[in-house]
């Protein structure tokens, strides 16, 4: 393959690279928008509530050339935690935050990690 030709491949690859990230960005930010942030307001007896959550989100793709022709594949995710509400009254607005606590599947989770971290570890020296 000459230069010329080359270049050209590879801006197509690039071209094809950042099309699909720019899709997958579409896709999955357009999830992780206000919607996902603030729920459906709930009212009763006066009150509305809006529950509020911090949403992350992030995408990832690329493409390239192998012995069997070009490829590209990519993927996203979206994880939202709750983290409070907004109570509406008649006398105003307040953010009230939902307090944070390690059940036991933090503390197990948390153990596994390090059981498997020592273990690599312990073979690593050996």
């Amino acid at each position: 393959m000459t230069t010329a030709e080359e270049q050209a491949q590879r801006a197509a690859e690039s071209d094809l690279g950042s099309r699909l990230l720019e899709r997958l960005a579409n896709q999955v930010g357009g999830k992780a928008g206000a919607k996902a942030v603030f729920g459906e307001a709930i009212e009763r007896d006066g009150t509305t509530v809006i529950p509020v959550a911090r949403v992350r989100w992030g995408v990832g793709a690329g493409g390239g050339q192998g012995p069997e022709g070009p490829g590209s594949g990519g993927g996203g995710g979206v994880v939202a935690d709750p983290i409070g509400y907004i109570e509406v009254t008649s006398a105003g607005a307040t953010f009230r935050p939902i307090p944070r606590s390690f059940g036991p599947g933090a503390v197990l989770g948390g153990a596994l990690a390090i059981a498997i971290i020592l273990r690599a570890l312990a073979r690593f020296r050996k």
